[in-house]
């Protein structure tokens, strides 16, 4: 039997270097991650979980601001490692297609995987659906996922720059953009021109 094709909506929160500041070797950390697995269009599961980042370990002034996150919070979470394992058992039977909005957070997963010296958990194809967006709209330029939801006249899930709730408003602008997708797809109606035989018509006026 083969698997079924599983839509897996997924963001990641990082850790932020201070502005202006170069910490030597920085790079970003995966510090919470948000994923909602979508079968055959039903929610099967939500996963929410912060992370403990292993090399730079502290939160900068600047990132707690931006992500109104503590370092408590932070240092409740799961290792890395825990995570990666979550993504392997998540993927291991399905079909996958991988949901992102932006590029950044399969580039992090990417190279937190490498740092750690881990294999790259996911299997399956990746879709940045900022890019669809984009591509779809004809927007000149990128836009945030919340700005995205607002232009649909919607609000996103929850709190912006919340993994979980960012994940959420992923899939749900997913299913709008699949929806526009369809109806510009659909056939046009027939015009009055293809209805009417205009050439029978004027004979009964000549």
């Amino acid at each position: 039997m083969s698997a079924k094709k599983q839509h897996l909506f997924i963001d990641f929160e990082f850790t932020m270097p201070e502005r202006n500041s170069r910490a030597r070797g920085f790079f970003p950390e995966i510090i919470e991650a948000g994923v909602v697995s979508v079968i055959d269009n039903k929610i099967q599961s939500q996963f929410s979980t912060y992370v403990v980042p292993a090399h730079f370990p502290i939160l900068t002034e600047r990132c707690k601001s931006f992500l109104h996150i503590t370092q408590q919070q932070i240092d409740s979470g799961i290792p890395f490692v825990e995570l990666v394992k979550y993504f392997e058992e998540l993927g291991r039977n399905e079909d996958n297609l991988i949901v992102t909005w932006g590029n950044m957070d399969m580039k992090v997963l990417r190279q937190n995987c490498a740092a750690a010296g881990l294999l790259f958990p996911l299997k399956g194809k990746e879709i940045d659906l900022s890019m669809e967006y984009k591509r779809f709209f004809g927007d000149k330029n990128q836009t945030g996922l919340w700005k995205a939801v607002q232009e649909y006249g919607k609000e996103g899930t929850g709190k912006h720059h919340r993994a979980l709730d960012d994940a959420l408003t992923t899939y749900n602008i997913f299913k709008l953009v699949e929806k526009d997708k369809r109806y510009l797809e659909k056939p046009k109606p027939t015009t009055i021109g293809d209805r009417v035989d205009f050439s029978k018509l004027l004979n009964e006026f000549v």
